[in-house]
């Protein structure tokens, strides 16, 4: 059983974990708020969900720390994508504490990004490092988080339009040789060049994670990007995957 206390107007709280003392500011004068407080703390003691004070704490940047040493050790090869995504979550989330990233800031993050024209697919590949980063933090000894904040998924729509209508698309498809029909697919729902579509290597794609890796010296406009993978793009690649698995080339 815990106790309250003050110091001057303040009123403290103390309790007891496997025979370790805790004491704790309510931030309050008022009796009550100390009284919540201990029955909750109590509460998360007797559940087995308290871990000390640390994760009350834990920071944003301790978070994204984890998350890019944890791309480092297992020498992960997206490694300067996930900086970009760190670097765009920085801006909001900087100084803050995990404990406060809840699922309304994320939001207001979102809308943000949208204010500034960032694509939907972008803020999705921000907000699964956000994800990954306390997955990675509620898998500490001991857990750094106690709770991990829903994420939500935006809708994405990676086929471009305006060039080349969806009809259009399917007849020519249909109409071409088959050793044409991936390159066009993947042109298509990409909008990779032909030079890079026929340059793509296999050490470029990561089937696990979904995803192209392009690199600057690849490009036209000298800019390294990550594509993602989903639908008939998807099936494509596996396809080819399973064709010429062999080979270095993916087309």
């Amino acid at each position: 059983m815990g106790s309250i206390y003050q110091r001057g107007n303040i009123y403290w709280i103390k309790y007891y974990r496997a025979g370790k003392r805790y004491q704790e500011s309510s931030k309050s004068t008022k009796e009550s708020d100390a009284i919540r407080l201990l029955k909750r703390r109590e509460g998360d003691i007797v559940a087995n969900r308290f871990f000390g004070l640390k994760p009350e704490k834990v920071r944003y940047e301790e978070l994204a720390e984890d998350f890019l040493n944890d791309y480092k050790v297992n020498r992960k090869r997206s490694l300067e994508r996930a900086e970009m995504s760190l670097n765009r979550l920085k801006g909001y989330f900087e100084g803050m504490r995990a404990i406060d990233i809840t699922t309304d800031r994320i939001k207001a993050y979102i809308l943000q990004r949208q204010g500034k024209g960032a694509e939907n697919g972008t803020i999705n590949r921000e907000l699964a490092a956000l994800k990954r980063m306390f997955h990675l933090a509620g898998q500490m000894t001991p857990p750094k988080v106690t709770s991990i904040p829903y994420i939500p998924h935006l809708e994405e729509n990676n086929v471009r339009e305006g060039y080349f209508e969806h009809h259009e698309y399917l007849a020519l498809r249909k109409a071409l040789p088959t050793y044409l029909k991936p390159v066009v697919s993947m042109a298509y729902h990409t909008g990779m060049r032909k030079e890079e579509v026929l340059g793509l290597q296999w050490s470029q794609v990561d089937l696990m994670e979904g995803k192209i890796n392009l690199k600057a010296a690849d490009t036209k406009n000298k800019e390294s990007r990550v594509i993602y993978m989903e639908g008939e793009l998807l099936e494509v690649i596996h396809f080819q995957r399973a064709l010429r698995e062999e080979m270095v080339w993916v087309i």
